[in-house]
């Protein structure tokens, strides 16, 4: 099953995404300049073999909802995100906060 809803943070509109997987669920919250994702994010991959599309996204692990994933820590973050002021630790809804 996918299920995607509007979010709001702060007056900022988003998208929460939601794919129910066997033995595991995605959990994305986007906007039109980057996202953050669960730990299926494979942020390696965006830094090197993708570099040049300038991917704005972060990732955070162990969470199984999206309120999780908007209040836990970024374990990592895309060389693109960085630049916006995103940076390994902040929480992913501050994270969204600067993809504005």
């Amino acid at each position: 099953m996918i299920e995607l809803k509007p979010l709001w943070i702060d007056g900022e509109p988003f998208t929460a995404i939601s794919v129910q997987l066997p033995k595991t669920t995605l959990l994305a919250v986007a906007n039109d300049k980057g996202y953050i994702m669960c730990g299926a994010l494979d942020v390696a991959l965006l830094n090197e073999k993708l570099r040049d599309r300038g991917i704005v996204a972060g990732r955070a692990v162990g969470v199984r909802t999206i309120d999780q994933l908007l209040e836990a820590p970024l374990e990592s973050v895309t060389f693109a995100a960085e630049q916006l002021g995103i940076s390994r630790g902040m929480k992913g809804k501050e994270a969204l906060l600067l993809m504005k």
